[in-house]
């Protein structure tokens, strides 16, 4: 008998980079819908359209700064957010993502992170991209610490209750979701510029932004730095082609270590995805007990939807604030400044 013939076939493996195309895919279209309508929502609130439109609680999730001071408050009194507590639910969803699943949020579920992704992919096929030395690389990443740094001292150090419950009943935190529509429709000059670098700036750095700015993302790196889950890389079997450590979207040296335990590993399974040996590369507990991959990804979005199912059912995802009085303060949301 022919030796070949005795070697069981190799099982079917998930695709995990089209799995994780689709399901960003699918959170952007419904950011984009919800974008869509509360622009609408906010066109009747300001008097510029005589057709009302629900307002969409899924537009908190760009209120990330809302969701700490309401957590921080919640935690204190054990009262949910009224006024915006889509951001919250939605922020502590984000929050046991990274504690038990890395930072699946930011892999799987982020809308700025898929649109990295995409930009990214155009930049190798231009073969602009470009990796920075380790000298100039650390420095840059350690900015966005100093940001998660920055407002951690400001909200969870500095602001009392007190000074919570001042500022959550200020007109600002009422029409900030409005002051977020601006920064997209009626951008300052200052804006327009900023974004431009960070644009500009994704083409030739992976992950501008993400990598080295967003403090929510250092947040959640540091979470999930003590999560149960980790990339396992069996150097017995690894032929050392570190195409993995080219997908890798935390620009991890994953052929360099047998266990990933960076903050940075978005638990996106792209290196899973591209290693051409078969279980080589897998999803491992602190024992190293190899666990299905497909865990991963399903238990990001497990968490995400009961979280929204959670609060739905309770009562935490509607804002309590009648339109009627969102249509008497939005049209302050052009000047009011923070508070």
């Amino acid at each position: 008998m022919n030796p070949a013939q005795k070697q069981p076939a190799a099982q079917p493996r998930i695709d995990f980079h089209k799995l994780r195309l689709l399901v960003q895919s699918g959170f952007l279209l419904i950011c984009l819908y919800s974008g869509y309508r509360f622009y609408q929502f906010y066109l009747w609130a300001m008097g510029s359209s005589a057709t009302f439109v629900e307002r969409p609680p899924a537009v908190e999730g760009f209120l990330p700064i809302s969701g700490l001071v309401s957590l921080k408050r919640f935690l204190l009194t054990g009262s949910y957010d009224r006024i915006h507590p889509a951001a919250l639910t939605i922020f502590i969803a984000a929050l046991l993502i990274a504690i038990f699943f890395r930072k699946g949020f930011c892999g799987w579920i982020c809308p700025v992170g898929f649109v990295s992704h995409l930009v990214e992919r155009v930049a190798r096929r231009l073969k602009i991209l470009w990796r920075p030395p380790n000298w100039l690389d650390y420095p840059l990443l350690s900015f966005k610490y100093l940001l998660l740094a920055f407002f951690s001292w400001i909200i969870l150090v500095a602001m009392d209750l007190a000074a919570i419950e001042a500022f959550m009943n200020t007109p600002y935190n009422l029409v900030v979701d409005a002051r977020m529509l601006l920064f997209f429709i009626a951008p300052s000059a200052t804006t327009i510029w900023v974004v431009s670098i960070l644009v500009i700036g994704s083409f030739f750095l992976r992950n501008f932004w993400c990598r080295y700015f967003c403090p929510y993302g250092a947040l959640m790196g540091v979470l999930s730095w003590f999560g149960p889950l980790r990339i396992n890389r069996d150097e017995h079997s690894c032929i050392n082609c570190k195409k993995c450590e080219k997908v890798c979207p935390g620009s991890i040296r994953v052929a360099e270590q047998t266990v990933v335990t960076s903050p940075e590993c978005l638990g996106c399974l792209e290196c899973v995805a591209t290693c051409p040996v078969n279980n080589c590369l897998g999803v491992s507990t602190y024992r190293r007990v190899r666990v299905p991959a497909w865990l991963l990804p399903l238990g990001v979005l497990a968490i995400f939807f009961l979280a929204w199912a959670v609060a739905n059912l309770t009562g935490h995802w509607q804002s309590a604030v009648p339109p009627e009085i969102l249509k008497s303060y939005y049209p302050m949301s052009v000047n009011i400044g923070h508070p």
